[in-house]
């Protein structure tokens, strides 16, 4: 949400002759288009949403790094690789450099976000949602010993 938020945002700020729809829509009206305007809308978030999802479940799988770097890595893969390799897009540097800057900066911030987020959740795996260590089952021992004299 980080992502399509900023990117949101900072296409308002484009030049009039760079304000055309950013690539999430560009991709979706040039694989599966749609009649209904709405439903290219929803057509486009969806499939966006969904190819984030998969890049942030790689992301997991990988050993940890760091999550801008990832996040770069995922744009470069996709506006400078398979996205111009099936036709879909013009490679990025055939765009202007402002809208690639909004699209880089936004995939910084999904891959920072992404990271913080894995973070939170092995954290959470390990402390609050996770089986007590033997340290904490000792210590809870204790406290029970504590309170039967």
């Amino acid at each position: 949400m980080a992502m399509t938020m900023a990117m949101r945002r900072v296409h308002e700020w484009l030049d009039v002759r760079e304000k055309y729809p950013l690539p999430p829509r560009e991709i979706f009206d040039e694989t599966l288009s749609s009649d209904d305007e709405k439903g290219a809308r929803v057509g486009t978030l969806a499939a966006h949403f969904g190819f984030g999802a998969l890049m942030g479940a790689i992301f997991a799988l990988l050993p940890p790094r760091g999550g801008a770097l990832y996040g770069v890595g995922v744009w470069g893969l996709s506006y400078l690789g398979w996205i111009p390799a099936a036709g879909i897009l013009a490679p990025a540097w055939r765009h202007p450099a402002h809208r690639n800057a909004l699209m880089i900066a936004a995939h910084l911030m999904w891959g920072t976000a992404l990271a913080g987020l894995l973070r939170e959740l092995e954290a959470a795996e390990r402390e609050a949602f996770g089986r007590p260590s033997a340290a904490t089952d000792l210590n809870l021992e204790l406290q029970e010993r504590g309170r039967k004299r």
